[in-house]
């Protein structure tokens, strides 16, 4: 695939010495959803600020579609649509003249027939005449949404879109991306709901103290860094681990009826086999046997914790 957008030791340094950004390097292909994850002041929207030209690099380079944002800032700009995380709209502008007025705001000549299928997409037309200070909140980012696109961006880049809003509208916040995606939009979403990484991103990327710690193809990512829990349910319940057992380091649940073995998917052996006789040679029945997979947040946590301690 074709990357539409290209970071090179992209490099944020305030006039104090404080490094927002450490040299980041990225590449995203066209028509790919990228999440980024980061704990706040991990240097996420700093990021987004500096690619959409918001905030200036220190050093470093960021192209746009072939086009360099300081070297050709307004055609690189264009190609760009920002969801920024606060809602800031005209609360007594409609619907229809916000996201109007957003794409004449890119030179854009006026489209009619573009805005409304933008608005029926995003379930916004039955209220492209009302007032902004009428939405709810989830309306709201809608409308944000909305302008964003209102200049047929080619990528669009959605800073903590669903922060604040319910479970629902989150949801309803996925599908839309989904359609967007759909249409060929290249779409980087910044988030802290780990939950949605899972659910719609094609890559993952972690970012912690200004530094990229690791971009991958989401499954890959998990087989890579994930591990595996056998959860053993017993008939009957004990009060420690046998001593028979002690070489598989296993926890004991507090009801005393389960015992969790973490494996590696990637180890030649797993350990299970010879478990599971061991458990039975210690005089314990198995009532059940589970297997789940580390989640991704598992994961991040695991990278931001390491990162923070070295």
């Amino acid at each position: 695939m074709t990357s539409i957008l290209e970071i090179k030791d992209l490099v944020k340094r305030y006039d104090g010495g404080f490094e927002a950004l450490k040299g980041v390097s990225l590449n995203i292909e066209a028509g790919e959803i990228l999440a980024l994850l980061g704990p706040n002041g991990a240097g996420k929207t700093t990021l987004i600020s500096t690619v959409c030209g918001i905030t200036t690099a220190t050093s470093g380079s960021v192209s746009v579609d072939g086009n360099d944002i300081n070297d050709n800032f307004r055609a690189a700009r264009t190609i760009i649509g920002l969801v920024p995380q606060e809602v800031n709209l005209e609360p007594f502008e409609t619907v229809l003249n916000t996201v109007t007025f957003s794409r004449g705001l890119f030179g854009k000549r006026r489209d009619p027939a573009y805005i409304e299928k933008i608005l029926r997409q995003l379930s916004l037309w039955d209220k492209k005449d009302n007032a902004i200070r009428t939405l709810s909140g989830g309306m709201k980012r809608r409308v944000l949404i909305a302008k964003a696109l209102s200049h047929e961006p080619k990528v669009l880049f959605l800073d903590e879109p669903t922060a604040g809003v319910d479970v629902e509208l989150r949801k309803d916040m996925w599908d839309i991306v989904a359609d967007l995606k759909a249409s060929g939009v290249t779409i980087i979403l910044t988030t802290h709901y780990i939950e949605e990484a899972e659910a719609i991103a094609d890559r993952v990327g972690v970012i912690n103290q200004g530094e990229l710690l690791l971009i991958e193809e989401k499954t890959a990512l998990m087989k890579r860094l994930g591990q595996k829990q056998l959860n053993v349910e017993l008939q009957e319940p004990i009060s420690e681990i046998p001593a028979g057992l002690a070489s598989y380091d296993l926890v004991l649940g507090e009801d005393g009826r389960t015992l969790t073995y973490s494996y590696d998917t990637k180890a030649d052996r797993t350990g299970i086999t010879s478990l599971l006789g061991d458990i039975a040679a210690a005089g314990l029945t198995l009532r059940d046997l589970q297997t789940e997979q580390s989640s991704l947040e598992d994961i991040f946590v695991g990278l931001v914790h390491k990162e923070d301690a070295a």
